[in-house]
């Protein structure tokens, strides 16, 4: 197994990490608070306070049985590339979507599928792509959090999950 790992942030993490989880090939999701500028912040600081963190997924997979570039594409299903701090009925900094890498290797492939994206769109895709400055992971009861409370609010279609659970590597 050849483990890689990406951050993902698409809005609230409780509907991303479900999704990402339910992919084959995906090893591990854990939520937490990426690329902000305090130390241990707390949810309540996170939505409150100017922390600059976003609602961020981290997403271990085996890139012997799924590519970055096909959790991408997935990713890219689940949000709105061209929503600026805002993902369902939430906005607010925290929610912007982002791609954090912690392998240079992986920029090309980043720039080439958002490149590809944009394509389908008229307005301009506002995910942003940085290497990873931090990620401190969220409280436990934010992990798993739809497996704990499957009727949780979810920005995403619940036909989506599906599409998640019949991928092919």
């Amino acid at each position: 197994m050849k483990k890689s790992e990406i951050y993902l942030a698409g809005g609230c993490f409780w509907g991303v990490e479900h999704f990402m989880s339910l992919i084959k090939g995906v090893v591990s999701t854990e939520v937490g608070y990426a690329n902000g500028k305090t130390k241990n912040p707390t949810y309540e600081e996170v939505c409150k306070s100017n922390t600059e963190h976003a609602e961020t997924v981290h997403v271990t997979y085996d890139a012997d049985t799924i590519s970055l570039e096909k959790i991408l594409s997935l990713f890219f299903k689940i949000i709105d590339p061209t929503s600026l701090n805002k993902q369902g009925n939430d906005a607010g900094v925290q929610y912007r979507t982002g791609i954090y890498f912690t392998d240079s290797n992986d920029l090309p492939v980043i720039e080439k599928m958002i490149m590809e994206l944009s394509i389908d769109y008229d307005k301009p895709i506002v995910i942003e792509v940085f290497g990873l400055k931090n990620f401190y992971t969220a409280e436990d009861y934010h992990q798993k959090y739809l497996e704990k409370n499957p009727a949780g609010y979810c920005h995403i279609n619940p036909a989506l999950f599906e599409l998640a659970k019949d991928t092919k590597s």
